[in-house]
């Protein structure tokens, strides 16, 4: 096992223990891990994939939470 795929494992728990309402914060570190994996020409999992795809529709959703209607 990969150093990177022991912090993915690591970054997934700590995402899956988070408040929903702040999930989103933590988007920046998983791109930051999926570019890191990419370069090295490591295959990223669909999981992850996935989990990056939520966490970036939450923030945007995140946004838009305090804008006046």
């Amino acid at each position: 096992m990969s150093t990177t795929t022991t912090e993915f494992d690591r970054l997934h728990q700590q995402i899956a223990q988070a408040e929903s309402a702040t999930r989103y914060r933590y988007e920046p570190q998983v791109r930051r891990m999926i570019e890191r994996k990419a370069a090295s020409g490591e295959a990223i999992p669909e999981a992850t994939k996935r989990l990056h795809q939520e966490l970036l529709c939450e923030a945007i959703e995140a946004q838009f939470d305090n804008m006046p209607v």
